[in-house]
């Protein structure tokens, strides 16, 4: 177990919405590291199956689901209960994150989040065309609705592992590279500068790299859908358009890829599932790997915020996206779904920490095309690791809950900051209080590209004279 250190004091009313995985796994470290009265915490979520691990620690639970009709009447007492001001630590799904976020300032409460969620329909909706399903759409809500706002009680938003902490990685990972290359560089404060440096190292792009080989003691069974953490939150991105930060460097649109007309036009999309398309990529000991273009805020946040720009125009904008190999039970999970045209199984189950056997999370980010070729940062959690450090946790979701933490003093220690991304907060800061829930972290460089020992047996679309096209990462 990691040294009980309080990093933070709060007085007021805290109110958790949702006790999945991420909320079970949040709470102790909410309760070991901040020193706050539990007579004044509630956890909210649909499910009473939990609501022992919250008895035991003597905090009110209310069994209820927020919808648009009574998020407001539910959550208004709760944050004005007594003298002191809230805090909102939102860990649920199908609740709108925005209209959180918007009761929360008119309260004067700080807030959190892990990702940008909408109420129900949002993922499945046929009535409307795929650029409005995408997390680009969800996003620019988000920017429109941070300038409306201004300056403020601070609300944190994807301040989860992914989105979230790789947007803290992506950082360190410059400098590191910085540091290998002989650049001197001081540490940038502002956003423009960041973007200059990056431009400035030869990055062409930044996959979120992650293989999670956690393997459950008992074979997955037909018709359920097995993950290690939020199978609904997987499900619902999984089925949403594929999406990504789209480069300056890049020759050619991908098949069914489609540009936005409004907003940064930071990112492009594809028509099709991101759970249904594969990429290439690589992580640490495995190496090569295909993974899911599965859409995350990040992939889109992080090219906006490293964009170049001259006369208003992009001159420099890294690729970014998301390279996902879940578990091994999740790709079958996967497969039967879209198999079953895409009919959800008639169970779904998250594994206990209990229920897995071994295995790591290997989450980072690889910073390619650059005169190194590409360097990995990241996170090599265990599952042995994981449960030594914390209560209720596999790798996954310490990693998630350990960035939950990290965002919730920094919003603390930030109190006045409006709106925030987690690519604009303070990568030390964070990372000094996640890193010791995160097993090992450091950086390895590869001599890996997506044409690097790759069989031919078919007619592909490649570009032999930029390894580090697109067209090379995608799995056509």
């Amino acid at each position: 177990m990691v040294d009980v250190k309080v990093y933070a004091k709060w007085a007021g009313p805290i109110v958790m919405i949702g006790f999945g995985s991420i909320g079970r796994g949040s709470l102790p470290l909410i309760l070991r590291h901040i020193s706050c009265d539990r007579k004044r915490i509630t956890v909210i979520d649909p499910s009473d199956e939990w609501k022992h691990i919250v008895d035991s620690e003597n905090i009110a639970f209310k069994k209820v689901g927020l919808t648009k009709a009574n998020h407001k009447k539910i959550l208004e007492p709760l944050l004005r209960a007594s003298s002191g001001q809230a805090l909102i630590v939102n860990l649920s799904v199908d609740v709108d994150s925005l209209d959180i976020m918007r009761l929360a300032r008119k309260a004067n409460a700080l807030y959190i989040d892990t990702v940008n969620e909408p109420w129900p329909g949002f993922y499945y909706n046929t009535k409307v065309d795929n650029a409005s399903r995408t997390n680009y759409a969800l996003r620019e809500k988000l920017v429109a609705l941070k300038s409306k706002m201004g300056k403020g009680p601070t609300a944190v938003s994807c301040c989860g592992a992914n989105p979230g902490m790789v947007s803290w990685f992506v950082k360190q990972a410059l400098l590191n590279l910085a540091r290998d290359l002989r650049i001197k560089t001081e540490i940038p404060k502002k956003r423009d500068d960041w973007a200059k440096l990056m431009k400035k190292l030869g990055v062409k792009g930044v996959h979120i790299a992650e293989r999670d080989t956690q393997r459950g003691r008992d074979p997955k069974k037909l018709d359920t859908f097995v993950n290690t953490w939020s199978v609904e939150g997987f499900i619902s991105e999984g089925k949403q358009p594929a999406e990504l930060g789209w480069g300056t460097h890049e020759k050619l649109m991908p098949p069914l890829g489609r540009k936005h007309k409004t907003g940064s036009k930071s990112a492009i999309f594809l028509e099709r599932a991101g759970a249904a398309t594969r990429v290439r990529t690589w992580v640490p000991e495995i190496g090569p790997q295909h993974g899911f273009l599965v859409t995350h805020n990040e992939a889109i946040s992080i090219s906006d915020y490293y964009t170049v720009k001259k006369d208003g125009k992009a001159i420099y904008r890294p690729t970014c996206h998301y390279a996902y190999h879940p578990c091994n039970d999740a790709i079958l999970s996967i497969a039967e779904m879209f198999g079953n045209g895409g009919k959800i199984q008639s169970r779904v189950h998250i594994l206990e920490p209990h229920e897995i056997a071994d295995g790591k999370d290997k989450l980072g980010v690889l910073l390619y095309g650059h005169k190194k070729n590409a360097y990995w940062f990241g996170s090599q959690l265990s599952i042995g690791e994981a449960r030594h450090l914390a209560p209720y946790q596999s790798a996954t979701g310490l990693q998630v809950s350990s960035a939950v933490l990290a965002g919730i003093v920094w919003a603390i220690e930030n109190p006045n900051s409006g709106i925030v991304e987690t690519d604009e907060m303070d990568f030390r800061r964070c990372l000094e209080l996640q890193l010791p829930y995160l097993g090992p972290v450091g950086g390895m460089y590869t001599d890996w590209n997506p044409l690097k020992n790759r069989e031919m047996l078919f007619e592909e679309p490649i570009d032999k004279k930029d390894p580090w096209q697109f067209t090379n990462v995608l799995v056509h």
